[in-house]
């Protein structure tokens, strides 16, 4: 009788709860360890998933739930820093015609979705748990785990996010780097009106933007340059947003009510990565933001994490041969999607700094949302 095969999955975010969940489903035995004791289920505001986002969430079997906890719409709205609209486009359905172009959702609310899937699969999981030592031979990888633990395993994911020491512990050096723009998020309540995304491009900070993530919540953010984090306290966050948001017009004076307390504002630097060479080390391969990271302006982070599992776990149930050309495909197949999105994403931010007020952003968006309609 055939031995089952292993898989270690180190990381429980979008990246890694979908592929323990598509390689359960194969019948695949799956660990799953995650640093975090509370799986990383309580941070967050909100976030925004485009349609190649929701067709992955569908593969996955939760879109139904995601359909009911979140908030669908299909335009954006470009406004003057005083709320005056200037311009409503539609967005392109990436995902089909027969998925919403963008959801809208608490990102908390997602995140359980996701734990809940991967639990009713059968996955073995372990909260508060990194893998420490990788040792690696022909035909799979010994662990050591921060709790003393080891294990053998035919193969080992690294879902470990941006900062992935699994990525360094097998000697991939790239590392993200800042791309001089930084976001305040704050989840709120939702006004009656609000109902897509709607963006203003001026006044105190580059972009003010929210997102309905339900009937009566929504996720505001303001991106500005970015600041050395030593000089702004945590207990000031509500205070600096208050400070960005309360020059903005339209419904931004009702979000502004409710920026009040700093525990629910959250300040983060935008980054890029990606790791141009081989997304794999012998039987360790990585997927989504241990391999790249873009800035959120294209709103493709999640997005492009959840294609990745998707794509790993069809190849690796497709195939009997775990080996180089096998997760080479795989990297070959991904980069050439992944980088003219990161590419995008850094540019669009680039012509802000810079000050490039022909640059042709509504262009760019178009096209690189477009080629993501086709198939990941």
């Amino acid at each position: 009788m055939t031995q089952p095969r292993t898989v270690l999955v180190v990381g429980g975010g979008a990246a890694g709860n979908a592929v323990t969940i598509l390689l359960r489903r194969a019948g695949i035995a799956v660990d799953l360890v995650e640093a975090r004791d509370d799986w990383n289920a309580t941070a967050g505001s909100g976030i925004t998933l485009q349609g190649n986002a929701l067709r992955v969430l569908r593969e996955l079997g939760v879109w139904e739930q995601v359909r009911a906890s979140g908030f669908g719409f299909g335009s954006v709205g470009i406004t003057a820093p005083d709320g005056t609209v200037l311009h409503v486009q539609d967005d392109l359905r990436t995902g089909g015609d027969d998925l919403p172009a963008t959801v809208g959702m608490q990102r908390p609310r997602l995140q359980r979705i996701l734990v809940e899937a991967v639990r009713a699969g059968g996955a073995s999981v372990r909260l508060g748990t990194t893998a420490e030592i990788l040792d690696q031979d022909a035909d799979g990888v010994c662990v050591r785990f921060s709790d003393g633990t080891e294990g053998r395993y035919d193969l080992v994911v690294a879902a470990d996010g941006l900062g992935s020491a699994t990525r360094a512990a097998i000697g991939i050096t790239d590392r993200p780097e800042p791309t001089g723009m930084a976001i305040w998020r704050v989840a709120a309540p939702r006004p009656a009106g609000v109902t897509r995304t709607d963006l203003a491009y001026g006044g105190p900070a580059y972009i003010a933007g929210y997102c309905p993530t339900g009937e009566e919540t929504l996720y505001a953010y303001v991106v500005e340059a970015n600041r050395d984090r030593a000089g702004t306290p945590p207990g000031s966050y509500a205070d600096e947003m208050r400070r960005l948001t309360r020059h903005y017009g339209g419904f931004w004076p009702e979000i502004t009510e409710h920026i009040t307390d700093p525990a629910t504002v959250n300040y983060t630097w935008f980054d890029r990565m990606l790791v141009e060479d081989s997304w794999h080390r012998g039987r360790v391969v990585l997927v989504g933001d241990a391999a790249h990271c873009c800035p959120p302006t294209l709103a493709q982070g999640a997005a492009l994490s959840l294609e990745d599992a998707w794509v790993l776990a069809r190849m690796l149930t497709g195939s009997d041969a775990w080996d180089d050309a096998l997760f080479q495909a795989y990297h070959d197949r991904r980069i050439a999607r992944v980088r003219p999105v990161v590419e995008a994403s850094v540019r669009i931010g680039q012509w802000q700094l810079d000050g490039v007020r022909d640059a042709d952003v509504p262009g760019l968006m178009g096209r690189t949302m477009a080629m993501l309609r086709e198939l990941p």
